[in-house]
């Protein structure tokens, strides 16, 4: 069992100011937040923070700028909605680093916020620079890491800067104390029978969970891409859809492992995605003509699946069964989320687009706890050690 040290470990005092690393990497549609689950995440561990008298200075990556100051990737809308949220005047410094930064941290209030620029505008912080953990280091006392969706990466906010404070001025905060709790019912596998549901465009990136997933689950239900994968792998021609060749050979050891693999038994396809002039439910058995394309698990499936659910104790669910961003093809995501929702069960969702689609299913708070972090959910199971949450174990 792994316990970090949480923030009432800290003694913190009125004057204390605490460099807070966040994981508001959200999305967006221009410059408009479509998903704020991120930033709502962490807000309880805010409200206590500010509480005992601490001010915070608020770090967080954002996309990918790969060390380059990119306007796309910038936090000011994460500022806008942060300080609707919270109802504080949240403050803003244009660099995460370097003299303004530093001033206007020193300058902080109990209580009050200053949320930097994007982490990753400096490429040392995604190669765990020491010097620039140095730089960090000095905006703040102590350390708060609620950044789950971040801590598989050894960069230098997560890695080397905690590394710089005394141990005990460093703690995981509610959110991240929460996300191990929750993942551990499923390592530990707390409750039978378990059934993890997976889904998502490809089985690479997902080799080590999904092997872990099948030494711990009693039930694993593929959908999404990674069906087609599978299926492709048993022999079904796939027609034209999108099918991750490089990993057949994975897919095949994983389809003889022992464990019990559902794969979909009708798919809804068509003949485009953005332009679908002909969509239709086929068999997934008598497979695909090469104008056809899977695009969603079909009825027949939906039903297999929900009743698998219906019967579990403990549910994990990571990736979408379709692409449910498409109306068309929305319905098999839809009704799981509404399976897992309607579970007696523990249901832990995996981060990631199955956090999107639970919400704009409008059944996320029927769900017992959604991961903030699909990537390190999926590497916490795979077993893989998180540098995050390491360097925050007590003992």
């Amino acid at each position: 069992m792994i316990t970090i040290r949480s923030i009432d470990d800290l003694k913190l005092a009125k004057a204390s100011r605490v460099f807070y690393r966040v994981d508001y990497n959200v999305p967006l549609e221009g410059s408009a937040i479509s998903d704020a689950t991120r930033i709502e995440a962490t807000l309880r561990t805010i409200e206590q923070l500010r509480g005992k008298g601490a001010s915070l200075v608020v770090a967080s990556h954002l996309g990918r700028p790969k060390g380059e100051r990119k306007e796309e990737y910038s936090l000011k809308p994460v500022r806008e909605r942060l300080a609707s949220l919270t109802g504080a005047n949240v403050q803003w410094s244009d660099d995460c680093v370097g003299a303004d930064a530093e001033a206007k941290a020193a300058a902080l209030k109990p209580g009050e916020i200053l949320l930097l620029e994007n982490l990753r505008f400096h490429a040392a912080e995604e190669n765990n620079d020491g010097a620039f953990a140095a730089q960090l280091r000095k905006l703040a006392d102590f350390y708060v890491n609620d950044a789950f969706g971040a801590s598989h990466r050894a960069h230098a906010s997560i890695d080397a800067l905690p590394r710089l404070f005394p141990k005990e001025n460093t703690a995981g905060g509610l959110l991240l104390v929460k996300e191990l709790e929750f993942l551990q019912k499923v390592t530990n596998i707390s409750e039978r029978p378990f059934v993890a549901l997976l889904g998502g465009a490809k089985i690479a990136g997902k080799i080590e969970p999904l092997e872990a997933l099948v030494r711990l689950a009693d039930t694993i239900l593929i959908g999404g891409g990674m069906a087609n994968t599978f299926l492709a792998a048993q022999g079904v021609a796939m027609g034209g859809s999108l099918v991750d060749n490089e990993s057949m050979a994975v897919a095949k050891r994983i389809l003889h492992a022992g464990a019990k693999v559902v794969l979909p038994v009708d798919l809804i396809v068509a003949d485009s995605l953005d332009s679908p002039t002909k969509i239709e439910t086929v068999e997934a058995t008598r497979g695909l003509t090469v104008a056809q394309k899977a695009f969603d698990i079909g009825p027949k499936t939906i039903e297999r699946y929900a009743s698998e659910v219906k019967n579990a104790k403990l549910v994990f669910w990571n990736g979408p069964m379709g692409v449910f961003e498409k109306d068309e093809f929305a319905k098999g995501t839809k009704a799981i989320a509404r399976a897992v929702a309607d579970a007696k069960a523990t249901t832990v969702v995996g981060g990631g687009e199955s956090v999107e689609a639970v919400n704009a299913s409008g059944f996320a708070s029927k769900i017992t706890h959604i991961s903030t972090g699909g990537g390190a959910s999926l590497e916490f199971i795979s077993g893989a050690t998180l540098p995050g949450v390491e360097v925050l174990r007590k003992g």
